[in-house]
């Protein structure tokens, strides 16, 4: 229904083209993410991510029909911003919400280490894959976890923002092959995400929470949007270019990743978000 339901806002917007985050609870996922920064002394990484020769790659997905380089989208921006901190030992692309395959051949490639064209089951256990993506991108992240769960690659965090499922599609269930998955979302509007999604195995996978984001109080301005846009699917793109989620996106991100090879001048501020 919620395919459905976006599918005919695009359809509007293409015929007429011819964020207040609740404070409850915010302390919680401000322990998980640690501080959200781009200096090198204040990354928290873990040593298995320093691990030498281990390269992490990082996936994003947009959403609708979004072009995957178009900069007016905040994970384009968030995938252009670890690029300049990482010019090497982190690989980082973002996809079309349709070309999961494509993203799909390119982490085996990049896994593919002694380039025989078949991976070893060290090439497995060594991977360090992060998947994050908005709305149909985010149904697309869960997708690409499913597939690598079949190829027995482990993927470390999964992030969705304002997931909608695709058709055909399940991304309320995290597998088994993922360590962590975290879930941002927005209840408002005719097209609004997930508000829950569980592990096929908790044992095996950490569910960081289910966050909820409210801009009926204090709206998010996205003037960079088209009107359309903007009219038709409001909360869903307020949450797209709410900066406080992709910070906190960013942050739990980072985590993940060595210090910076780049070393920027300013921090990121912390964001607030809220579980429910």
């Amino acid at each position: 229904m919620r395919s459905a339901i976006f599918s005919f806002s695009l359809v509007l917007a293409a015929v007429f083209s011819g964020g207040n985050v609740i404070p409850a609870h915010s302390a919680a996922l401000s322990r998980i993410a640690g501080p959200a920064s781009r200096e090198p002394g204040n990354v928290a990484a873990s040593a298995e991510s320093l691990k030498p020769g281990a390269q992490t790659i990082v996936i994003g997905f947009v959403g609708g029909f979004v072009r995957h380089d178009d900069p007016v989208h905040s994970g384009v921006q968030l995938a252009a911003r670890l690029r300049e901190d990482y010019p090497s030992g982190v690989y980082v692309n973002t996809f079309e919400n349709h070309q999961g395959e494509q993203a799909h051949r390119e982490v085996l490639r990049l896994l593919d280490t002694d380039h025989d064209g078949a991976l070893s089951a060290d090439e497995k256990h060594n991977a360090r894959v992060v998947i994050y993506g908005h709305s149909w991108g985010g149904s697309e992240t869960v997708a690409l976890a499913n597939q690598l769960n079949r190829d027995g690659i482990p993927v470390l965090l999964t992030i969705q923002v304002d997931s909608v499922a695709k058709p055909g599609e399940d991304d309320s269930v995290i597998p088994a092959n993922v360590e962590q998955a975290i879930n941002f979302y927005q209840s408002d509007g005719l097209l609004h995400g997930r508000p829950a999604i569980r592990a096929a195995d908790p044992p095996r996978t950490r569910i960081l929470g289910n966050f909820r984001q409210d801009y009926a109080a204090k709206p998010i301005r996205c003037d960079a949007y088209p009107w359309w846009d903007r009219i038709f699917m409001k909360s869903h793109i307020e949450i797209e270019c709410d900066p406080r989620v992709w910070k906190q996106v960013e942050s739990l991100i980072r985590t993940k990743l060595p210090p910076p090879t780049r070393v920027l001048s300013a921090p990121a501020s912390s964001v607030r978000a809220s579980a429910q």
